[in-house]
């Protein structure tokens, strides 16, 4: 079912207690040698934001794409190859979390 707080490009999942997001990208994200046009965020832990900040030391760009990363079992380097479109599209699956 979609929620009204998301985009029609975003789904939220849900399975039991664990929750995701499933956002559809406009041009695609390259992982290893594909083209990826889907890529999921699983909900995050305080424990995740608080390893993406001390991996950022202050940076809040480098904080939120590691974050990103490792919610969607991503490198960095991997979410840094998103035309900023799908960027966004990301930003809003966190953001979703965030509340």
């Amino acid at each position: 079912m979609q929620n009204p707080a998301l985009p029609s490009y975003c789904k939220h999942n849900t399975d039991g207690d664990q929750e995701s997001v499933t956002v559809t990208l406009a041009k695609g994200i390259t992982v290893g040698s594909e083209k990826r046009k889907e890529v999921t965020l699983r909900e995050p832990t305080a424990g995740d934001n608080m390893a993406a900040r001390q991996m950022a030391k202050g940076d809040n760009a480098v904080h939120e794409i590691t974050l990103i990363a490792n919610l969607a079992d991503l490198s960095p380097e991997e979410v840094q190859t998103a035309p900023m479109r799908d960027y966004r599209r990301l930003q809003e699956a966190l953001d979703f979390f965030n509340g």
